[in-house]
């Protein structure tokens, strides 16, 4: 065992500052990032879990985060059949619609505006999520039935059964979901008949929303989207699942606010860990200091000390990248248990661990000119 790693083990309550410093700085990073990314797929669940293959949207914009209002011309439909592989095309359908709860004894009445989406309820339907159990299926094949997250009914007002209006129109609330809460706003669920019924199929001046394809072979997934791109002649873009959460993720991170949110963030991780691990190690080093004079006095080199303080910085980083991993984890699972999802992704991921790394290091060599001071001949004193 090196002699750093040996010093960090035995007094790792010296470095322990350090490590957390580090810890704190990543999960500061890793949490904004994820919850960023969480609120993107939490809002877009009814048509990520879906059973679409592939996604056809607007060339313009190739996401469905921030479309500014773009839709299809129903001509492309049609023309998605075309290829050999496609079995099914079926267009999104989502609105915003005003929710008003019918309170009971002792309730309040809520007001507030919803995301609507309207699903086919046929066994095996292409827009029908994958996990819905057959009993919220049936729940939303009866006219008029809705159905919401657990996590967002308090703060609409309802339980299982009662009456509400949508956009002045009387519904009921026939189901409840799991794991579809709405970070930034509460999502609906409902039949498209229901859609239909509640008056938000409205004239769309020939344009459609995007579209969703089943294929053959979800396995060639990505030669066929690149095949119905090749004959797009720029009136459409065709992405696989995995390219449009790419997109998402990209666009609401490329947003001004969070961007400048992100930057804040990172900047103050890099001052955290900087400072706090640079300080921690330069007292710790300080501490040891008529140690690493006995090893001067011995006739180890300056470069020497030099090289153990560096590899007791990587140590301490190596350190840090675990208890950012630890933390995080339980950040995750604890925001989940709320209704906040936390999406790690593995390039972020990566990112974040290397600019722990660098951080440790520049904190060593920021802490090396402590050694200045052992001096053997403080030994004899």
């Amino acid at each position: 065992m090196s002699l750093a790693l040996a010093t960090l083990i035995y007094e790792w309550r010296r470095y322990l500052a350090a490590v957390v410093a580090l810890a704190f700085s990543g999960l500061l990073v890793l949490g904004t990032t994820g919850l960023f990314t969480g609120i993107v797929h939490s809002v877009l669940a009814t048509t990520e879990r879906s059973r679409a293959d592939i996604f056809i949207l607007p060339y313009s914009t190739p996401q469905l985060i921030d479309t500014g209002g773009n839709g299809l011309p129903q001509r492309i439909r049609p023309m998605i059949y075309l290829n050999p592989d496609v079995v099914d095309v079926e267009s999104m359908q989502g609105n915003g619609a005003q929710w008003v709860n019918v309170p009971g004894p002792g309730q309040k009445q809520i007001q507030t505006f919803v995301q609507t989406w309207a699903i086919d309820t046929t066994p095996g339907a292409l827009t029908l999520p994958i996990d819905y159990p057959d009993a919220t299926r049936l729940a939303l094949s009866e006219p008029g039935a809705v159905a919401v997250d657990e996590t967002d009914m308090k703060r609409l007002g309802v339980r299982l059964g009662d009456t509400i209006s949508l956009n002045g129109h009387t519904a009921r609330l026939g189901a409840i979901l799991h794991n579809y809460q709405g970070v930034t706003q509460p999502s609906a669920i409902m039949s498209k008949d229901t859609y239909r019924l509640l008056g938000m199929d409205k004239g769309d001046n020939g344009k459609t929303g995007p579209l969703m394809v089943k294929i053959r072979d979800p396995k060639r997934a990505d030669q066929v989207a690149a095949a119905l791109n090749a004959v797009s002649n720029k009136a459409y873009v065709a992405l696989t699942t995995a390219q449009l959460n790419k997109n998402d993720e990209a666009a609401l991170l490329s947003e001004q606010i969070i961007g400048v949110l992100l930057v804040f963030f990172i900047i103050l991780a890099i001052g955290i860990g900087i400072g706090i691990t640079s300080q921690t190690l330069r007292g710790a080093i300080l501490s040891n200091i008529r140690e690493f004079a006995s090893l001067r006095a011995l006739g180890i080199s300056m470069w020497s000390l030099r090289l153990i303080v560096m590899e007791l910085s990587f140590w301490v980083g190596v350190g840090g990248l675990l208890a950012t991993g630890a933390l995080t984890w339980l950040a995750a699972q604890a925001s989940g248990a709320i209704g906040l999802p936390l999406v790690i992704r593995a390039q972020p991921a990566a990112m974040v661990f290397g600019l722990l790394m660098v951080l440790a290091v520049i904190s060593g060599a920021m802490a090396m000119g402590i050694l200045k001071k052992s001096q053997p001949a403080d030994l004899l004193r």
